[in-house]
C-alpha cells in the first residue's frame, strides 16, 4: 500500500517511517517547512528518511503560505490564546495537512499517516484537514490507537540501529515560523519550570545584551512591512534579546488541561507594536468588538474550525478595521522585555488638528463639559438614592 507520511524526522514520525517500510508499504515521507528549518537541517531530513527505508521524501517550503494564510491575519487579529500563547503550531499544521492532502492526491496515496498522539490538539487538526481536503481518505494514526509511548518508539528504533538521542526522548520539541513549542517532563507539573538548557533557541534573558536595542516597525494597512522575511528577522533578533519565552496553560480541544512551554519572538513583538498602533487610530468601539472577535478567531483556529466558513466571515470584519492601520511603532528590545516607546501614523486620533487633550481643548467648550458630567452616570445616581 502506498502510504503519504507527514515526516517531522522527530521521534514519533522516524517510529513510523521504520515501522511502515518494514510492514512493506511504500512510504512518501513528507517534510512541510513552516520554518525554522536551515540548509542543513532540510538536508539531514531527507538523509533521515532514506536512512529509514523511504524511497521517496518530499520537502515543500510552505513558510510563504503559513505567513499570508495564517500569520498576517494573526497579527491583525491580535491573537494570544490564554493572553499569553501566540498559537505557534495550531496554525501551522493546518497548512502541513493542506499539504498532505494536496500531495497525496497526487502521488496517489492509499492512505495518509500522521504521528498524532491521542491527547493533544494535534491530531483533530490533522484529522479534521484531511477529512475536509480529502473526503474518504484513510488515515493511519498507530502512535494514537496503540498508545505507542516516547519510550517504546525509542526502543524500537534502537533495536533497528537508529538510536535517538536523550533530549530527543526527554523533549518534543516543534520549531516553526510563528514560534517554538517544548513539551516534556515539565510542562506536565504545573509547578515546574523548564531547565536553561530546554530552550532550544531563545538567549536567558539575564544573559542578554544590556541596555538592549531600539527597532521601528512599519505597518501598512496592519501588515508589517517586509512580511515573512521580517518575521524569520524578528525571531533571530528578539531571541538574542531573550524575548518572546512563556509557558500556556489552557484547555485542549478534547477537554483536558495542557501546558507547554513556547518561545515566540517574531509573535511578541509584532503582536505588541501593531496592538499600540491600533490603540492609536481606531475608535473605542471598534477595539472592544474586534478584541471579542479575535478571541474567537484564534480559538476557532487553535481548535481546528480553519475551513468552517465563519473563519472567512471573521477575516472580513477583521480586515475591516485594518485600512487605517497604517504607521510606525519604536519598540525597545531588552533582557526578555518589548516595550512599545513611540507610536506614529497619519490617521492619529490624538493629532492635534483632531483634538487636544488637556486644560485647553478644541471640541467643546468648558460649560459642554460641565453639562456632560451632569447627566453622565445618572442611573448610576439614581440607584444609589433609591436604595439608600
Amino acid at each position: 500500500m502506498r502510504v503519504l507520511l507527514a515526516f517531522s524526522g522527530g521521534l514519533d514520525t522516524s517510529y513510523l517511517l521504520r515501522r511502515l517500510v518494514k510492514e512493506g508499504h511504500d512510504v512518501v515521507a513528507v517534510t512541510v517547512d513552516t520554518g525554522g528549518l536551515d540548509d542543513i537541517e532540510r538536508e539531514r531530513l531527507e538523509t533521515r528518511a532514506s536512512e529509514l527505508g523511504s524511497q521517496h521524501f518530499r520537502l515543500v517550503d510552505a513558510r510563504e503560505r503559513v505567513y499570508r494564510q495564517h500569520i498576517a491575519w494573526l497579527v491583525k487579529a491580535n491573537v494570544r490564546r490564554g493572553g499569553v500563547y501566540p498559537l505557534c503550531v495550531g496554525a501551522e499544521r493546518v497548512v502541513q495537512a493542506q499539504v498532505v492532502a494536496e500531495l497525496a492526491r497526487e502521488v496517489g496515496a492509499e492512505a495518509v499517516c500522521h504521528g498524532s498522539t491521542g491527547a493533544g490538539n494535534d491530531q483533530i487538526r490533522f484529522d479534521v484537514a484531511i477529512r475536509t481536503l480529502l473526503p474518504g481518505a484513510r488515515i493511519l494514526t498507530p502512535i494514537r490507537d496503540e498508545r505507542i509511548s516516547r519510550e517504546t518508539s525509542a526502543a524500537y528504533l534502537a533495536s533497528e540501529g537508529f538510536p535517538i538521542s536523550a533530549e530527543r526522548r526527554d523533549y518534543s520539541i516543534n520549531q516553526g515560523l510563528w514560534g517554538v513549542t517544548i513539551g516534556g517532563r515539565e510542562t506536565h507539573d504545573p509547578w515546574q519550570y523548564l531547565p536553561d538548557h530546554a530552550w532550544p533557541t531563545t538567549c536567558k534573558p539575564s544573559l542578554a545584551p544590556p541596555g538592549g536595542e531600539d527597532i521601528i516597525l512599519t505597518f501598512d494597512r496592519g501588515e508589517i512591512d517586509g512580511g515573512l522575511a521580517t518575521v524569520e528577522m524578528l525571531n533571530t533578533l528578539g531571541a538574542a534579546h531573550g524575548v518572546g519565552r512563556g509557558f500556556h496553560l489552557g484547555d485542549t480541544i478534547i477537554g483536558i488541561k495542557g501546558r507547554i512551554a513556547f518561545e515566540a519572538p517574531a509573535a511578541a513583538i509584532l503582536i505588541d507594536a501593531h496592538r499600540e498602533l491600533e490603540k492609536l487610530v481606531l475608535t473605542r468601539l471598534q477595539l472592544v468588538h474586534k478584541e471579542q472577535l479575535g478571541t474567537m478567531y484564534g480559538a476557532y483556529l487553535h481548535e481546528g474550525l480553519y475551513f468552517d466558513p465563519v473563519m472567512r466571515d471573521m477575516e472580513a470584519f477583521i480586515d475591516s478595521t485594518q485600512g487605517v492601520v497604517t504607521g510606525e511603532v519604536r519598540v525597545h528590545l531588552e533582557q526578555g522585555r518589548v516595550e512599545v516607546h513611540g507610536v506614529r501614523s497619519p490617521y492619529s486620533l490624538v493629532d492635534a488638528k483632531v483634538g487636544r487633550y488637556g486644560e485647553e481643548n478644541t471640541l467643546w467648550s468648558n460649560a459642554d463639559a460641565r453639562g456632560f458630567c451632569a447627566v453622565y452616570g445618572l442611573q448610576g445616581v439614581l440607584a444609589a438614592r433609591a436604595r439608600a
